[in-house]
């Protein structure tokens, strides 16, 4: 199985651009259903947004949830850590064979650079509307910083991140 995780805003009423991308981007993730997996932060806003459409496609979503939270109610299984959010991020993004970042604030870009610096495949969608579009200006060249550990991808398509996604977890 693939284990591909997702970083997004938990705003109760996130962006129409974001939840417009997240909404793609899980409409082509789903036509992989039977060999992928969808690691998320387990919570509200757009975790919670791809949690109910992959879930409605009859895909499974692992919510990896931060202390001891309930998480929201689309996740297939729930995996309350017991740690701060930092750290179960680190849990999530260390399970995963790639982050999608769907839109989202200082937690979102947090998650970006620990896959980054785990070596994790990173892709950015933008133009979502959230201080994470704006990872494109870190990542000019390509990458985080001078250690070149992974290259930063970036696009404004949801539906081409699912399938950069696909091909950069295998």
């Amino acid at each position: 199985m693939i284990q591909i995780a997702i970083a997004g805003s938990s705003d109760n009423e996130p962006l129409p651009q974001a939840i417009k991308k997240t909404k793609e981007f899980i409409e082509e993730l789903a036509k992989h259903k039977d060999r992928v997996v969808l690691l998320t932060g387990g919570r509200e806003g757009i975790m919670e947004i791809a949690s109910r459409e992959f879930a409605r496609f009859g895909g499974i979503v692992v919510g990896i949830l931060p202390e001891r939270q309930e998480g929201n109610e689309f996740n297939t299984i729930r995996i309350k850590t017991g740690m701060d959010f930092a750290e179960r991020s680190a849990v999530m993004i260390n399970s995963a064979d790639v982050l999608v970042v769907l839109g989202g604030g200082v937690g979102t870009m947090v998650e970006a650079l620990i896959a980054y610096n785990y070596s994790k495949p990173v892709i950015v969608v933008t133009d979502t509307g959230y201080p994470s579009d704006r990872l494109e200006l870190l990542a000019s060249n390509g990458y985080f910083d001078h250690k070149k550990l992974v290259q930063v991808h970036f696009t404004k398509s949801g539906k081409e991140a699912a399938k950069l996604a696909l091909e950069l977890a295998k």
